[in-house]
């Protein structure tokens, strides 16, 4: 496993993606995930600045994790977007759904 959860409030984590977020982990990320909204979590803040790889697979496993928490009035972004995702976020013109913030701690402050 390549990323880790962090709490941070009673309704918020942080995922640290880590290296990648594709094929090869996608099923754990979302099932990881998954067990976090059955335990009351429903904002997510994800953690792009270690990470060089994001392809289809980790994208439609966001977009999983997105239409579960959207009906339970939580929300997914993105913080500290590498280089390599933010490619991804603009091709696929992900931008338009989830809002990116430059830092953990500006997302921080928004998601108080």
């Amino acid at each position: 496993m390549t990323f880790s959860i962090e709490p941070w409030t009673e309704k918020t984590v942080v995922v640290h993606v880590g290296k990648a977020l594709d094929f090869r982990n996608a099923a754990n990320f979302k099932a990881s995930c998954q067990d976090q909204v059955r335990d009351g979590i429903r904002n997510f803040v994800l953690d792009f600045s270690e990470t060089g790889i994001l392809d289809s697979t980790g994208l439609g496993s966001i977009f999983s994790l997105y239409r579960q928490v959207s009906p339970l009035e939580g929300q997914v972004v993105f913080a500290s977007v590498s280089r390599p995702v933010q490619v991804v976020v603009q091709l696929t013109r992900t931008y338009k759904v989830f809002r990116q913030f430059p830092s953990l701690e500006a997302a921080r402050e928004t998601l108080q």
